[in-house]
């Protein structure tokens, strides 16, 4: 093999993990994480259960970059002359084809699916109505991860990107991920699963702000989009707001121990990207506080998890 073919492949394989934007796994992890943590607070963590959640959620995830790459590339959304400030996209670039980006949307859908399906039958053995009720809320992640912005009639140019996310990575991916490990449902969970979706529907948003000039082009009318940079600066500090206050309505509700508190460290990394998103209106300055909320969000997983476990 000579050193060009090398090359070239080597730069498709970068074109590729960059497609896969793998920066946004911790926070689709987050609400797995959080599940596990509070199955391990009642003795029900299963092992395989976590294993084969993580799988299927970072499939689910990689599944919707790529649709989110090709459908802002056949809607327009991220073409030279969108203004868009944000990392280019692989197929608007031209470093992965549409027709390349069309085969892995098939194969990560039939990986997802596969995946899904294992942890459904890890979770309960058998076919029966839990199963099959779980198959079709994958079913259902599915096809939110495809149409955000993939085929017609895409959910995020009409602004409902933000509802998806916060039922996915929020009450589903929590309340879900948890019945998995313990068959039972917690109704006090919807709290920290409320935290982890405005959480994620924040880092959402701040994406959405960077890119409302490039979206209007578009006609991708997100929440910012519609709203106008102002008002989604207010509608970011209640996302950031109302996410912590309902963790700590859930600890005065459970409270234990001064461990319980332990999340409260996240609050200054909050106050530093509600104040990024105030001051910096330049959008390319505003681009790394996309990956700042993901650690966040993760953080305040694993502190709020782990002093729930103390």
């Amino acid at each position: 093999m000579d050193n060009s073919t090398l090359n070239t492949k080597n730069s498709t394989l970068k074109s590729w993990l960059s497609a896969f934007r793998l920066r946004t796994l911790p926070l689709a992890l987050s609400s797995i994480g959080m599940a596990a943590f509070m199955a391990g607070v009642v003795h029900q963590f299963s092992g395989k259960v976590f294993a084969f959640s993580v799988l299927t959620t970072i499939l689910l995830q990689v599944l919707s970059n790529l649709a989110n790459d090709y459908g802002d590339f056949i809607h327009g959304a991220d073409h030279e002359d969108s203004g868009r400030k944000g990392p280019k996209r692989a197929v608007s670039s031209g470093a992965i084809s549409s027709k390349a980006m069309f085969n892995a949307l098939i194969l990560f859908t039939v990986l997802s699916l596969v995946s899904g399906l294992a942890l459904l039958y890890v979770s309960f053995g058998d076919l029966n109505p839990k199963f099959l009720f779980f198959f079709v809320l994958g079913i259902l992640a599915i096809v939110a991860a495809i149409k955000y912005t993939a085929g017609r009639n895409p959910y995020g140019y009409a602004g409902l990107g933000d509802i998806s996310v916060f039922i996915f990575f929020g009450l589903v991916g929590v309340l879900g991920s948890y019945y998995l490990h313990t068959n039972t449902f917690a109704p006090l969970l919807i709290l920290p699963a409320i935290s982890c979706g405005l959480f994620a529907t924040a880092v959402l948003n701040v994406n959405n702000i960077r890119d409302i000039t490039s979206d209007l082009k578009a006609g991708k009318m997100s929440i910012p989009a519609r709203l106008g940079r102002p008002k989604a600066v207010i509608y970011h500090a209640i996302l950031l707001m109302t996410g912590f206050l309902s963790a700590i309505m859930y600890v005065m509700f459970t409270y234990q121990s001064m461990w319980n508190w332990l999340f409260l460290i996240v609050l200054p990394l909050l106050i530093i990207n509600l104040k990024a998103v105030v001051q910096k209106e330049d959008p390319a300055a505003l681009d790394p506080y996309l990956k700042q909320m993901a650690l966040t969000t993760l953080l305040f997983v694993l502190s709020f998890g782990i002093g729930q476990l103390n």
